[in-house]
């Protein structure tokens, strides 16, 4: 995970330093359509979708006409809820977000987007602190459009693609966390 970390810090680093003088800075936030996946909470009941949302910064680094670069830093307040009983609960899983993106043109403002999204879990209301795993890993796919210079649009979906449980829990469960954003570029 460690050479992961450092291949992508090198690869932002390349990227920022050639393309420094063409670099489009932003903040955006959003909402959050949340859930976790897999077979861990099967016998809670009514396991559904968490509405929550995510804040953070943007960068957009052009490389071709049609091809861009899109690295973010967001925290996003993700997690479940479920019915059991009576009661309802809520997992709130809190993370900061490094999504970096490849963003292809279509048409003028409109872009496809994807990528890979590394999260460090922050805080959750979970009692025992080792329930989760501080990393985790998703694949980010969406779309965004510009308004114009300033404001822009965006809808994606990030899918876990690692086990979020601790090592002491048994099942499998990832991160789905379905977006809706807008934001504006300086």
């Amino acid at each position: 995970m460690r050479k992961l970390s450092i291949f992508m810090l090198w690869s932002l680093c390349t990227i920022f330093t050639s393309n420094a003088q063409e670099f489009n800075f932003g903040v955006k936030g959003g909402v959050n359509l949340a859930s976790v996946g897999g077979n861990t909470y099967a016998g809670l009941g009514g396991l559904g979708s968490k509405l929550s949302f995510h804040v953070g910064g943007v960068v957009e680094i052009p490389i071709s006409e049609k091809l861009a670069a899109q690295p973010e830093l967001l925290y996003s307040s993700q997690g479940t809820k479920w019915n059991l009983g009576s009661n309802g609960n809520n997992l709130k899983l809190d993370y900061l977000n490094l999504p970096i993106l490849g963003k292809y043109y279509i048409l003028e403002g409109l872009s496809a987007e994807a990528g890979p999204l590394v999260g460090f879990l922050v805080s959750t209301n979970e009692e025992d602190e080792d329930r989760f795993k501080k990393l985790d890993v998703a694949f980010a796919i969406g779309a965004s459009y510009k308004l114009n210079d300033q404001l822009f649009f965006s809808l994606r979906y990030n899918k876990g693609i690692l086990n979020i449980n601790g090592a002491d829990f048994d099942g499998s469960s990832q991160n789905n966390v379905f977006q809706i954003a807008a934001g504006y570029a300086f």
